[in-house]
């Protein structure tokens, strides 16, 4: 005898379907198994903090006398997962084999999710406007459709690893032949460092990060082109790889990234070597050619690189000025860098010039810029600024430190680019806890943010009158 008559499981099957078409509704038109990817992402890397945090609290994970306390592990786990690059702890001092290599599986999730996530949300975006925009936009950013986000992956993981390999096998006849370290070491130490720096994550083995390699252009140079190259944005290196030597077929997010992104590391470069030329703390003392690969590594580390070959502590003001703004800018969208983005710069840059030039719309590489693009790179700026300078306030109310080394530490953190000038670990644990949370903010925020301003843009059936407030 069934345990149900039929019309009991009719009853029970039009219950069913309503709940199911309530559900749905309530998700909204958008919605599906990837319509929130950005909720689903925090709520994962919540977990692998956590998860990285009680890795390193275990006594397997730090050298015998050298037991970690919450905070240090909080804000190394966090570090690693944001691919900051700040410490309060020496990864090769204070942490076991064990914990390195948790810090560099951190370090690998993080720089892979970030750029999936960027990836995935940039897929909805698209989704989210009609079909007729959906062509058009996937035309321009050779983006994705969300039902591709398995070989989306694939192609992540495939080609950071494949980067990730060559970097490492570049240094390790280097460290083999002229470090002392075993072959096994030698190999260890050019992974790790590769997989950092491809990362963006900046976390060295040594507590003076590569300040002993600064007379090596083969240790220096291969990490400094991972960086730049983690720094562009898989959506950048996919369209490169497609397009080899037809940048006519490049989209205009490709094109200004990488013009705004070659810019940035031409003047960085140029601004660390002149200014530091004659420091003594830092490039004063170095041969002519130590002193060119010097500056031009330390040009490329604050677009969220975070690794250091002299002392950056010891350098100049208008050297730390420069290099604040560059972590501010950070490096391109969906990559592994942080920052506002250089698009976003250069999306001010232009909205300016056609303002000076008095145009009334902001033309770049023969296309015309949005409105909605234009709000969002407003936005998003405005509201960065608005962190860094509060937060900044906060640090300077609650530690005797000066304006500089403070405002440095905070942009680092909010940019997720790792340079310090050295206070981080001498911070109070309230003060270190308040990076941990500017380092997540920095990682997650502006990807989700402009995410969700994109999918919020929705068109006014009506509009009010005119009116010009005066300014200036």
């Amino acid at each position: 005898m069934p345990l149900l008559t039929t019309a009991a499981r009719s009853r029970l099957s039009r219950l069913l379907n309503w709940g199911r078409t309530r559900f749905t509704s309530a998700l909204g038109p958008t919605q599906s198994a990837w319509a929130r990817p950005a909720r689903i992402f925090v709520a994962l890397f919540l977990i692998a903090d956590l998860t990285g945090t009680g890795l390193l609290l275990l006594p397997i994970s730090h050298t015998e006398g050298h037991g970690l306390t919450f905070i240090q592990a909080l804000f190394t786990a966090t570090s690693a997962l944001c691919v900051c690059g700040l410490a309060v702890i020496g990864i090769g001092t204070d942490l076991s084999v064990f914990g390195e290599l948790v810090v560099m599986v951190l370090i690998q999730v993080g720089g892979i999710g970030i750029m999936t996530l960027a990836s995935v949300l940039g897929a909805v975006v698209v989704r989210r406007f009609g079909l007729r925009m959906q062509l058009s936009v996937q035309a321009e950013t050779r983006s994705m459709a969300v039902g591709d986000v398995r070989g989306m992956v694939t192609r992540i993981v495939t080609m950071s690893l494949a980067i990730e390999a060559v970097i490492a096998a570049v240094m390790l006849p280097r460290f083999w032949a002229s470090y002392d370290m075993g072959f096994v070491g030698s190999l260890y130490t050019s992974v790790f460092h590769s997989v950092s720096a491809f990362n963006n994550a900046g976390l060295a083995l040594y507590d003076d990060s590569l300040m002993r390699y600064a007379d090596d252009p083969v240790v220096l140079l291969p990490l400094g082109l991972a960086t730049v190259i983690g720094g562009l944005g898989f959506p950048v290196l996919l369209e490169i790889r497609r397009h080899m030597g037809t940048h006519r077929a490049w989209s205009l997010h490709t094109k200004i990234t990488l013009a705004t992104t070659a810019l940035l590391l031409a003047g960085g470069t140029l601004a660390v070597t002149v200014l530091e030329w004659s420091n003594p703390g830092t490039l004063g003392p170095m041969p002519i050619g130590d002193k060119l690969v010097n500056g031009v590594f330390h040009g490329i580390m604050p677009r969220s690189g975070g690794f250091n070959s002299v002392d950056v502590g010891a350098m100049d003001e208008a050297t730390l000025l420069i290099t604040i703004m560059l972590m501010f800018v950070g490096g391109g969208s969906g990559g592994t860098a942080g920052g506002i983005k250089v698009a976003t710069l250069a999306v001010l840059f232009l909205v300016v010039w056609a303002e000076i030039r008095g145009h009334a719309e902001v033309h770049v590489f023969d296309r015309r810029l949005s409105p909605g693009v234009i709000r969002q790179a407003l936005s998003l700026t405005f509201l960065s600024m608005t962190v860094v300078v509060g937060s900044t306030v906060v640090l300077l109310v609650g530690t005797g430190y000066t304006l500089v080394e403070i405002l440095f530490e905070v942009v680092s953190a909010t940019g997720v680019a790792g340079l310090s000038t050295g206070i981080t670990p001498d911070l109070p644990p309230l003060a270190q806890g308040l990076l941990v949370l500017l380092m997540l903010a920095g990682r997650i925020g502006p990807v989700t943010f402009a995410s969700a301003l994109a999918l919020r843009e929705h068109t006014r059936r009506y509009d009010l009158a005119e009116a010009r407030p005066i300014i200036g």
